[in-house]
């Protein structure tokens, strides 16, 4: 599978004095229109890949805790402070990438967006899942066989 992703990944902050590395496939690929992610990213949602955090490296650099400091933890560049990835409280084995970090992310799309109640109204994705909120979790099994299956990958 990972042959099909084209993997080893290289990324970097907007200075790129942080470099990354993503070496496994990615698990699901998102955008989401909370009002926090409005704030956080300045834009109408965030986007996300999920990629499981034995397949992350930070390569250079060392990122910055930003955001609201709790539980789920959000990573900045020190010096340019671009907001480059987060580790969601109690998911120890998964890093959500912000994938314009990627060097190459021109292939990715949304496939599910979440908190569409929050979504501003001329803001729309070509995601083929909604969730007015978040999904149950026990659904997320199924959209991750899902994209694993039918998600756009690197050209």
């Amino acid at each position: 599978m990972a042959g099909d992703w084209k993997l080893p990944w290289a990324g970097g902050c907007r200075c790129g004095r942080t470099r990354i590395s993503i070496s496994a496939p990615p698990l699901l690929a998102s955008a989401c229109h909370c009002h926090g992610c409005q704030r956080m990213s300045a834009s109408a949602f965030s986007l996300t890949l999920a990629v499981p955090a034995a397949g992350f490296a930070v390569t250079q650099g060392e990122p910055v805790l930003g955001g609201l400091k709790g539980a789920t933890r959000h990573f900045f560049c020190r010096y340019c402070l671009s907001w480059m990835f987060t580790c969601p409280e109690q998911l120890d084995d998964l890093v959500n990438l912000r994938p314009s970090m990627l060097d190459d992310h021109g292939w990715f799309a949304p496939f599910v967006e979440v908190w569409t109640s929050h979504k501003l109204p001329w803001a729309t994705t070509s995601a083929a899942h909604s969730f007015a909120t978040q999904p149950d979790f026990p659904a997320y099994g199924a959209l991750m066989a899902e994209y694993a299956e039918k998600g756009a990958r690197p050209g």
